[in-house]
């Protein structure tokens, strides 16, 4: 059989879990919180399982959720959305991705990717005979406007950003998001996808939104994760915000793929929105980035900047100049700590010697982590 991804793997997401597991190490790979969800929405969700709930939900989402969503939006953002066309609640964020790129993109289309890159967006533009088109960050993983520009043509169709980044967990600032409304003033058919799954979780600078840019609003797909929010990522809750004119493609996908989304959790965090802010969540894992960050600052690791997400790169130069998957390998076979090589991130797999930790984990576990990493 002939395979329609013949160049995709097993992600290194499970690769270095399931190591993580056979040598017994401490997981800072995947971005998956160790500590327990708030109570209160254990309580919800038990109270909404005894509720009748457990039938198909709208295919664009729960009523409760919407209204909940679009006040969230209007209160941190200052969007006002209308709930019945520019919004869709998605399987998750992946989901919302690639369902918007199945919808817009057609074969012959370009996808402009700026790598390192989550894993997920390229595939995507892969499956719909489409060509991604792979261009670098910076070596400090800040972005060159002028590089995005001169790749832009009347092929492309799409670019994909991320806000704040994973895996280097910087955010953009004033200057990247007017960059990115010039390219799109000169480029009308050019649609933004902007990923902002973390867009909560933000430390010294606060998370400017493509939810904020009326220049751009009409052109934009915005998605974001409950998952991460909420630190309930088995759930695989998110959501699209996008103008009707996009919205309306990208539903007739997204009917097809999973047509609703589950129905308990929907009514479950229409529910906590009512009662969560969201915005106590920055100094949440600010704490948990500086505690991380002192721990490991005695080590060989350079710390690199930690803006946004709940992820610290580092750059193991000083300890080792074997190539970052073979270092992340070597880290949980003789130190028992699990992270991600940025290399993969990355179309030609460029190589800088630095990997990620996540620091989504109970104090504990970072103690313990940064105990094995300071002895190498």
């Amino acid at each position: 059989m002939k395979s329609k991804l013949p160049h995709i793997g097993t992600t290194i997401f499970t690769v270095m879990s399931k190591m993580a597991n056979e040598y017994q190490a401490i997981n800072l790979s995947q971005g998956f919180p160790n500590f327990p969800v708030d109570e209160r929405l254990i309580s919800l969700l038990k109270e909404t399982a005894d509720e009748n709930t457990h039938q198909y939900a709208p295919m664009a989402g729960h009523p409760m959720l919407m209204q909940e969503i679009a006040s969230l939006t209007f209160k941190n953002y200052g969007r006002a959305i209308n709930q019945e066309t520019e919004l869709l609640v998605t399987a998750g964020a992946t989901q919302a991705i690639f369902t918007a790129i199945q919808a817009l993109v057609h074969a012959g289309d370009e996808v402009i990717i700026l790598d390192p890159a989550y894993d997920c967006y390229a595939p995507a533009v892969d499956l719909c005979s489409a060509t991604p088109i792979h261009i670098s960050l910076e070596a400090d993983f800040t972005t060159d406007w002028n590089k995005v520009e001169n790749a832009c043509n009347k092929h492309t169709r799409m670019l994909i950003v991320n806000n704040p980044h994973n895996p280097s967990g910087r955010i953009y600032q004033e200057k990247d998001l007017q960059a990115i409304e010039q390219i799109l003033a000169k480029y009308p058919s050019i649609v933004l996808i902007s990923d902002e799954v973390y867009e909560y979780i933000t430390f010294e600078q606060k998370h400017i939104s493509a939810n904020t840019r009326k220049a751009i609003i009409d052109r934009t797909i915005i998605t974001s994760s409950f998952g991460k929010t909420f630190h309930i990522t088995g759930w695989k809750m998110g959501y699209l915000i996008a103008p009707e004119h996009l919205m309306v493609e990208i539903k007739k996908v997204h009917q097809y793929v999973v047509f609703c989304v589950n129905s308990v959790a929907q009514v479950t965090l229409a529910k906590y929105l009512r009662e969560k802010d969201v915005n106590t969540l920055g100094a949440f894992y600010q704490e948990k980035r500086d505690t991380f960050r002192t721990l490991i600052k005695s080590s060989r690791f350079e710390l690199l900047p930690s803006e946004g997400s709940y992820f610290q790169t580092v750059n193991y130069s000083s300890i080792s100049t074997e190539n970052d998957v073979l270092f992340c390998e070597r880290l949980i076979k003789e130190y028992g700590v699990a992270a991600i090589p940025l290399s993969v991130f990355y179309k030609d797999k460029t190589d800088n010697h630095i990997i990620r930790f996540c620091f989504a984990k109970d104090n504990q576990t970072l103690i313990q982590a940064a105990e094995k990493l300071c002895k190498i």
